[in-house]
């Protein structure tokens, strides 16, 4: 899709952007009630980086990953000063000044802040935001290099035999497919053994699913505990499942889906069957055993060269076609690709591509992608809204293009 530059009532977007927009998601009010939250407040009055200041110098860090710690200071300070954090006689701190901030801040305040105000940003007039009534939301993760330090080595872990890759954390996010706000995260070791898998972190996530959201999930997702987890808070939910999964066709609907149930799979033989049947004359289920589903099974043409027929399984809780139709479930399932690019604004175009992270411990790793989550909020609330604004796709805007303008706009801190 072509991408543009959005006019607006208020002029280009270009036009109104600066550091001040981190300031407009992440308000300091909200920066002010996760560090006391958390219990992190600054221990003497007039410090030169208190915990707000550093929590901005953090999400700063995101935005020029390429820039060192003095130098994204710098660009912060007229800034912070026109905020009223910093006095006119303000000097820019060491890089081990900077280091020991973070570390005295550490990465609870920044995850808590996270919580507090990500949440989806897309109005209804965002185009390919909405399904019918519900909010097209995904889950999807990813992984970020990590500077190879004992501490990391050891909190993150390495794959297999390969002792000279760099460690891996891991990040799971759910996401918003119109705006790609990431608005729920978990941050985990990419090689840490039982439950730190993109599947292990997303678990922790479902509960906090809202009732109104299409959670959309790829088929690595999917088991019968989180799905229950997933469902009960209301949420709908459209997942992709193997090609091989066991789904009775209990009856064709005029669309072409067809009513199904899952079974907790420890459940066979009779017992099965007479679930089946069960769910077949339509009687109620325990939801401990079996839940009711609709199933949308269709073909992904091959591409001349390009790889084979692929066959895709979707369930979904929107058991009536009249409500959301085999077709329009099957396009909204491709929203999902969406995630896909969330992912790569966050680490090609904010860290650059193949960038190793800044930290040497793994509670400033932690610190740090919290900082590139809330960066990529704002930015992702800053875009949706501008094109919302001018009746545009927000996949239309050059997020690129906006990360560099944004950059200009801080320039530097101290005139000659």
């Amino acid at each position: 899709m072509e991408q543009t530059d959005v006019v607006t009532g208020r002029g280009v977007l270009t036009d109104w952007i600066s550091l001040g927009v981190l300031a407009s998601s992440v308000p300091r009010d909200a920066v002010d009630e996760a560090i006391a939250e958390t219990g992190r407040g600054a221990r003497r009055a007039g410090g030169k980086l208190p915990p707000h200041v550093v929590v901005y110098l953090v999400m700063a860090l995101a935005l020029f990953a390429d820039e060192d710690y003095e130098e994204v200071a710098a660009r912060l300070a007229e800034t912070l000063r026109g905020w009223g954090c910093w006095g006119q006689d303000w000097e820019v701190p060491t890089k081990g000044a900077i280091t020991q901030a973070r570390q005295r801040l550490g990465p609870e305040p920044m995850a808590q802040l996270f919580s507090q105000v990500a949440g989806p940003v897309a109005g209804l007039d965002t185009a390919g935001a909405f399904l019918g009534p519900w909010r097209l939301m995904s889950v999807d993760g990813m992984e970020w290099d990590v500077p190879d330090t004992e501490r990391n080595r050891a909190a993150f872990g390495v794959r297999g035999d390969e002792q000279a890759a760099w460690p891996k954390a891991r990040v799971v996010t759910v996401s918003e497919c119109g705006s790609h706000a990431p608005v729920l995260a978990a941050v985990g070791p990419a090689s840490g053994g039982k439950g730190s898998g993109e599947q292990g972190l997303a678990r922790g996530l479902y509960p906090d699913l809202e009732p109104d959201w299409l959670l959309i999930a790829d088929r690595n997702f999917y088991s019968w505990k989180d799905w229950r987890t997933a469902a009960d808070t209301g949420a709908a939910l459209l997942w992709r499942m193997k090609a091989n999964a066991r789904l009775p066709v209990l009856e064709m609907l005029p669309d072409g889906s067809w009513r199904s149930v899952l079974i907790e799979p420890g459940i066979t033989g009779r017992k099965r069957e007479a679930l089946i049947a069960a769910a077949r004359d339509g009687q109620d289920l325990d939801e401990d055993l079996a839940r009711p589903v609709r199933v949308i099974e269709y073909d992904v043409p091959d591409r001349e060269g390009d790889g084979k027929d692929e066959l895709i399984v979707l369930v979904t809780t929107i058991t009536g076609f009249q409500a959301a139709t085999a077709q329009a479930l099957a396009g909204a399932y491709h929203q999902r690709w969406e995630h896909e690019t969330g992912n790569a604004q966050l680490k090609t175009y904010l860290r650059g591509p193949g960038r190793v992270l800044r930290s040497g411990s793994p509670e400033l790793i932690e610190q740090e992608i919290w900082g590139y989550l809330l960066t990529h909020y704002a930015l992702s609330a800053l875009i949706c809204a501008a094109a919302t604004a001018a009746g545009t796709d927000p996949d239309r805007v050059r997020f690129r293009r906006t990360v560099r303008v944004i950059r200009r706009a801080v320039g530097p801190a101290f005139p000659p």
